[in-house]
């Protein structure tokens, strides 16, 4: 916590404003647009998660429709789509960014037409901060006319010349859990440039309540508001995005300082004109054994890493899902690890972390 969310909170509570909704909802909603130059629209929600439901809601996905989805992600990025009876459609990986193939989104696409059946939607991420090929993503969007969700849960701070992640799709989606960059405890948004859009979120999210003295439905809705008291979190922690990128990437400039010249630990450069946040540190070693030596021996003193992304064509769940895959993602997923990248680390943690890392390889 930065220090002024107990003001924010107390504020909440001072004036018996406890129920959904609220100043503190408004200020919140309102940072966040001030934070993106008025690029977009904010809807506070519930959830990340909640926010690609709607998203895809709004986007007219229905039953049985195809959505793509980037494959090497967290698996609420693929969950909603579910949720409306739609099927993932997964795709795999590049090595400059690890995000969405274009190549392979693009094959994915031709191969829908082609079957009469063209994906409604893609679903694109920026993993562990690092943007997705925008400019390549956007160009096939167009050239199909597939609206983007871009997926920057883990993006916000980053950019792409000069554009910030959470504004470059069709509509963004932020999450505010408790392991982002900056957390409300949970919660999230959904980010547009279109007002209308953002109009009918809000409507979706609040049960889809019709103009009436009287509780009036002719939509389904969803309870996905957020709660004015953690909105007041969300108020103070926007106060210290701009610490809380320098302190990730500190952390990741720290990590390369030490580790970078090791022939036996790779770490993921920013294409020229992107910006990561560095939510996360990651490093790819020779081989999963090797991988696996490092993270037991962290755990041995209690420090926490975990590997890569499982992929989503992987997991059991979506085994049975359409998947168009080079072999990227499983590789990154074996040989990758996250390493420690709280905004709260200490230089002598970082010392503790990469020195024994560092003895570790040298006993490999």
């Amino acid at each position: 916590m930065g220090g002024t969310e107990q003001e924010y909170v107390n504020e909440a509570f001072n004036t018996n404003w406890i129920a959904p909704l609220g100043p503190n909802v408004d200020g919140f909603e309102e940072a966040i647009s001030r934070y993106f130059e008025g690029a977009v629209h904010t809807a506070a929600l519930s959830s990340g998660t909640a926010a690609i439901h709607l998203a895809l809601k709004l986007l007219g996905v229905v039953h049985g429709d195809d959505v793509i989805c980037q494959s090497f992600t967290f698996s609420a990025s693929a969950n909603p789509i579910t949720y409306l009876g739609a099927n993932p459609v997964f795709v795999d990986s590049e090595k400059d960014t690890w995000n969405i193939s274009p190549e392979l989104l693009e094959e994915a696409i031709l191969n829908g037409i082609k079957n009469g059946k063209p994906p409604k939607a893609i679903v694109a991420v920026h993993l562990y901060g690092m943007p997705y090929k925008h400019a390549e993503v956007a160009e096939i969007s167009n050239k199909y006319g597939i609206p983007v969700i871009e997926d920057s849960a883990e993006a916000l701070g980053s950019s792409v010349n000069g554009k910030k992640c959470g504004s470059l799709g069709d509509i963004g989606i932020l999450s505010f859990n408790g392991n982002k960059i900056i957390t409300t405890s949970g919660g999230g948004a959904l980010l547009t440039k279109d007002i209308e859009i953002r109009k009918k979120a809000v409507f979706l999210a609040t049960q889809a309540r019709d103009d009436a003295p009287h509780y009036e439905h002719t939509h389904v809705g969803h309870n996905y508001r957020m709660s004015n008291v953690i909105a007041g979190i969300g108020r103070g922690q926007m106060e210290v995005l701009n610490d809380r990128v320098a302190a990730r990437r500190y952390n990741y400039a720290y990590y390369k300082k030490r580790l970078g010249e090791l022939s036996t630990v790779n770490f993921l450069d920013e294409p020229q004109g992107f910006s990561s946040n560095r939510w996360l540190t990651c490093i790819l070693t020779p081989s999963f054994k090797i991988r696996e030596k490092i993270r037991l021996e962290l755990q041995l003193e209690d420090i926490e890493s975990r590997p890569l992304w499982k992929p989503m064509h992987e997991q059991p769940v979506f085994k049975n899902f359409k998947s168009y895959t080079d072999g990227t993602s499983s590789d990154l997923f074996l040989r990758g690890l996250c390493l420690p990248s709280g905004s709260n680390l200490l230089e002598e943690d970082l010392d503790r972390i990469t020195s024994l890392i560092l003895k570790t390889l040298n006993q490999c």
